[in-house]
Order: structure tokens, then sequence, then C-alpha cells
């Protein structure tokens, strides 16, 4: 399956060559040039919500969805506990260990931080990231907390990709409490994905973000069939539209 990006030099032959001469690395800029305008970058698409809200499966089942339509698509998760960065958050997250709050916020930005380069890589490349939470989710659950303001937790994130779409899949936080495996891992608790709820609605008021709530409360093939109406229009767009910078 090939890639948005899949331009080869035997393609250039009979298009209008460079109009400078003489310079070594003039094909090669006007080859350059000419791949700039025929590659259609992947779309960057994020599913947020309360734990439990369902994000996992609908990731899996809109990608399923894409590559069947041939559509290049990737799944990423945050946090990426597979690096040291993340593997620190994962023994947290379990109770294995306690870090002090504002340090763990820090971590969690790293975390993205660090997977922007494969991130931008993939996208050039045409392929669609799905995105299991981002940084909302990172300033949610922090300035859910105490002492935390909403823009002190965005500050570490400025910069990073810009999402073409975030989805939030909106349910009720007592609702996702009574789904399974609720309660295994830190911050599940139903006071305190409540007050998550809150902070996620605060963040859908900024409109520089392409946000569309979606009723999680349905079944999962009705919530699949809206993820994937919005997915395919946020993909069209993002095509010929540079990879933006989030809060900027």
């Amino acid at each position: 399956m090939g890639s948005g990006c899949d331009l080869r030099k035997g393609d250039v032959q009979g298009l209008p060559g460079p109009t400078s001469s003489g310079r070594k690395d003039s094909f090669e800029n006007h080859y350059a040039n000419l791949k700039a305008m025929t590659c259609r970058r992947g779309a960057l698409i994020v599913l947020e919500g309360v734990d439990k809200a369902g994000k996992t499966t609908q990731c899996n089942k809109l990608i399923q969805a894409l590559l069947e339509n041939e559509q290049p698509a990737e799944m990423m998760r945050f946090p990426e506990r597979t690096t040291m960065i993340g593997q620190l958050i994962n023994s947290y997250l379990e109770k294995k260990s306690n870090l002090e709050d504002h340090t763990v916020h820090l971590l969690f930005s790293a975390n993205r931080w660090e997977q922007v380069p494969l991130m931008k890589e993939k996208l050039e490349q045409g392929i669609t990231l799905v995105v299991d939470r981002y940084a909302f989710s990172g300033v949610a659950f922090t300035s859910a907390k105490p002492g935390f303001t909403l823009d002190w937790c965005k500050n570490p994130d400025v910069g990073l990709p810009k999402p073409d779409l975030v989805m939030f899949l909106n349910v009720n936080p007592s609702e996702a409490a009574r789904r399974g495996h609720f309660g295994t891992e830190r911050y599940e608790t139903s006071v305190f994905q409540r007050a998550v709820q809150q902070r996620f609605e605060e963040l859908m008021k900024d409109s520089s973000v392409n946000w569309q709530v979606i009723d999680a409360s349905r079944n999962i093939e009705d919530v699949h069939a809206d993820i994937k109406n919005h997915t395919i229009e946020a993909i069209t767009t993002a095509m010929t539209q540079p990879i933006g910078h989030l809060w900027k």
C-alpha cells in the first residue's frame, strides 16, 4: 500500500524543468518542489474522553475501517509506555510509585514530545494517525487537581503537532465507571473523573481546535459511524494543509 507521497523521479518526465541553469542541484530542487506539490499528508485524528469512554475500542475500529478503504493509517496511544519516560509514567499510574504532581505533568508532556519526530514523519508520508489521548487529556487531568490552572497545564504542550480533528467521546462519568476494569489505575474514581469532564468542557470552548462531540452512550456501531464520517472529512481537508502547531 502506497503512501500519499509516492512521486518518483521518473514521474517528472515531460513536466517543465527548472528555470535556472548551471546549478548542480537545480534538478534536485525542482524535484523536491514537485514532490511537495503532489504529496498528500495524513491527518492527525485524536480521540479524547474520560476513562472507559470507549476510546481504544473506537480507535481500533477506525483504523480497521480506514485500512479497508485503502487509506494508510496507524494508531498511537498516550502515554506511550514503552519509552524510558513512559515506564516512569506507567509505574506511577499503576500506583507502584509516587511522583509530585508538577513532575508527573511534565513527564506526560515530555512523553508526547519524544514522539513528535515519528509523528511528523508518518504524517508527511501520507499516513493518518489515530491517537488515543493527546495533550488535552494531560491538561484536563492535571488541572482537575487543586492548585493547577488550565494555562499552566497547557504551556508545556504549546507547539505540538496540532490535530486536524479532536473527537470527544461524551459519556457520563458514572456510566463509564460501570464499565470493565474501572478503578485499577490512579485517577479512576468517579469524583475525579467528573472534575476531568468539566476541564474537557472548558478546553472545548477553544475554537482554534476542531472539536467534535460524539455521544458515546450509544451502541458501539452508531458511535463508530459518526467517528468515521467526521474522520473522512478531516482527512480530505488535511491533505493540502501544512501540519499546524497546537495552541499557537
